[in-house]
């Protein structure tokens, strides 16, 4: 059967179980990518040539193969997953195809994982997570096939960020994998030009700095206030490192929760959501610009993975780092924090922050003498859960849910 026909056929059903070997992942970049899952449930009340158009502008799939031939588990649908379901989104550094606008190609050998990204979904959809693992964490790497076929050794500790440069998508998801004991249903990632025909398709997306923002590096200079982040831009701003923070990619991670929140509570609006053009502009620059895992691209994995995330409370709804201290040339996991974390995770519990946004991180939108100097002591709750469901987690977790509106810290 042919590709087109293929297409056709997943409008009317999930297949369980698809499995189908396709072409190599390509660049991705930045937390953006969440959006891909809650923007697609568009498609379910566009007209049915849009529908067609945009499943036609997929690109081709990539099978996700770790050790041994392991494999993602099959596609079922979503809403009968057991425990929820769990998504890698990553990022990357290259330059390849993208017009020299996010600079010189040639200066940028291969491909790195600059950002990499873990969705978790609970069973009930009444919860979600979204966990950021700093590039440059040590992690054991695992036995890894790259896309020429040729089987590369596991490494016992080397930088995450390496993973899909030795074995594109499915190496990062294994590594992953096995950081974080999690069975990964689903893997995607968007380039740089998806970053930035994405938010132009909402219209832009309204951040709130709470300093100038300046980065000659990424060509960015923001004033302090509220600003609305369209087109390169945007991308220009979850890239930046030098201009946030301590000028690390910690630092970094906090401005991305702000923009990634700052994104959800539009996405999820009335205004977006009711706007069939809004909504077919947003599917059609996902399905142009994202590279997707196998069974991915089936419509209505996509609108029930959209609908799931959709009904998430934006207080339940928990962007959080994955903790992390500091060693010689980069960062390791700090262990009993992240068996917390990922514990609470697995048992589908609410997540009580207590570390805020870390000491370089973002600032409450009015802060108020009290909380203003780092660091933050705030604890934030996902509602809805009850006492005894909830999970405090260490200091070292730092984050924020999607309904707290927090200002970027520039780098001053």
């Amino acid at each position: 059967m042919g590709r087109d026909a293929a297409k056709d056929r997943s409008i009317a059903v999930v297949r369980h179980g698809r499995q189908r070997r396709r072409g190599a992942v390509s660049a991705a970049v930045s937390g953006i990518a969440i959006a891909l899952a809650v923007v697609l449930v568009s498609t379910a009340g566009v007209a049915a040539w849009a529908i067609y158009d945009v499943l036609h502008s997929f690109k081709p799939t990539i099978t996700l193969v770790g050790p041994g031939g392991t494999t993602a588990p099959p596609v079922p649908d979503v809403n009968a997953i057991e425990g929820g379901f769990n998504m890698l989104l990553v990022g990357s550094d290259t330059r390849q195809g993208q017009g020299g606008r996010y600079g010189d190609a040639s200066q940028i050998q291969g491909q790195r994982n600059d950002v990499t990204i873990l969705v978790h979904v609970s069973e009930d959809h009444s919860n979600a997570v979204v966990i950021s693992i700093p590039r440059d964490t040590f992690v054991p790497i695992p036995a890894c096939t790259d896309q020429k076929g040729v089987t590369h050794s596991p490494r016992s500790s080397a930088k995450i960020n390496e993973s899909l440069e030795i074995g594109g998508l499915a190496c990062t998801w294994s590594t992953v994998s096995q950081l974080t004991g999690l069975t990964i249903h689903f893997a995607a990632a968007v380039t740089f030009e998806g970053v930035t025909a994405m938010a132009d398709a909402v219209g832009g997306v309204d951040v709130c700095l709470a300093d100038p923002i300046v980065d000659p590096k990424t060509d960015l200079n923001l004033p302090a206030g509220n600003v609305t982040l369209n087109g390169r831009e945007a991308a220009q701003f979850l890239r930046t490192r030098h201009g946030v923070g301590d000028g690390s990619d910690i630092g970094r991670i906090s401005n991305q929760q702000v923009y990634m929140s700052a994104l959800m509570r539009k996405l999820q609006s009335s205004e977006t959501l009711s706007s069939p053009v809004t909504l077919y502009s947003i599917a059609k620059v996902a399905a142009k610009n994202v590279t997707l895992s196998d069974g991915l691209d089936n419509l209505n994995t996509m609108v029930s993975i959209a609908l799931a995330l959709k009904d998430v409370p934006a207080g339940n709804f928990a962007l959080v780092q994955y903790p992390v201290a500091d060693v010689a040339d980069g960062v390791v996991p700090i262990t009993d924090a992240a068996r917390t974390l990922m514990d609470a995770v697995k048992a589908d519990k609410g997540l009580v922050l207590t570390g805020g946004s870390g000491y370089y991180g973002s600032k409450p939108q009015s802060p108020s003498p009290e909380n203003s100097a780092p660091p933050e002591t705030p604890s934030t709750a996902t509602p809805g859960a009850t006492e005894a469901s909830k999970v405090e987690l260490p200091r070292s977790v730092t984050g924020q849910t999607v309904d707290e509106v927090r200002c970027s810290n520039g780098n001053g």
